[in-house]
């Protein structure tokens, strides 16, 4: 492709001098669309699995072309979830759900989280998680500008002024939600193209979902479920002890 791929501008240092708020805007708007065809257009469902800066080519008027299929899987479009043998992705975009299945099922919105770890990317001009930093707050971004956004500071710290702070709202905004930890929060990729057309005042933040509590959470009550389980398994087998003996009086 003419202008390479998409990380060679996010990842510089100045990716916002490079490619323009509106060109990034622009990306992220034609990154969805392309997601929401692979998802509901196509004969076949397709979940690419490997949403990413460097999956993302940009032809030479900077329109987005989502690449490299290696990692995709096609299901029926009547059917809703995926069925896998094993997790696929590349780190820092991979879906909870991919990974551990007590999260939900894989489906479509296991694509809409990783294009949400990319849009954080694009608005941050930084990987989402990065080792050396000033601050250990800083190291996670998703998390750091969350937090920030509930102190009414995230523009700020993110050094975006002016009158350009509506389309960095909204992608971070929009971005937050598409990484709900649980699938079911997620928005569908179509309904994340109505909230790029909505007003910014029409958007609120999503609730912060803290992955290693809802591990711990998710743990717990399949341990429940387990000693649940065994207990019935247990009174069942009781009661068919008992109805052999009734039968033998």
């Amino acid at each position: 492709m003419p202008n390479s791929s998409l990380d060679k501008y996010i990842y510089s240092e100045n990716p916002k001098e490079m490619l323009g708020w509106e060109r990034l805007y622009a990306i992220a708007i034609g990154i969805a669309r392309g997601l929401e065809y692979l998802h509901h257009s196509c004969n076949t469902r397709i979940v690419h699995f490997d949403i990413k800066p460097q999956n993302i080519l940009l032809d030479k008027d900077f329109s987005p072309k989502i690449a490299d299929f290696g990692l995709a899987k096609l299901c029926h479009t009547k059917e809703s979830k995926v069925s896998m043998t094993g997790a696929r992705g590349t780190i820092g975009f991979i879906a909870p759900e991919v990974h551990y299945r007590s999260f939900g099922v894989v489906s479509t919105k296991s694509d809409v989280y990783s294009y949400g770890m990319m849009l954080l990317e694009m608005v941050g001009g930084r990987r989402n998680v990065k080792s050396i930093v000033e601050k250990s707050s800083e190291k996670y971004f998703p998390d750091w500008i969350y937090d920030h956004f509930a102190q009414d500071d995230g523009l700020r710290a993110c050094e975006i002024t002016g009158e350009l702070e509506e389309i960095a709202r909204k992608m971070i905004i929009i971005g937050l939600w598409c990484i709900q930890v649980l699938p079911m929060y997620r928005p569908t990729i179509t309904k994340v193209l109505e909230m790029f057309e909505r007003n910014i005042d029409d958007l609120e933040m999503p609730p912060k979902q803290s992955f290693c509590e809802l591990l711990e959470s998710s743990a717990h009550n399949m341990d429940v479920q387990s000693a649940t389980s065994t207990r019935s398994e247990e009174m069942s087998l009781v009661d068919s002890k008992n109805l052999q003996r009734l039968r033998t009086l």
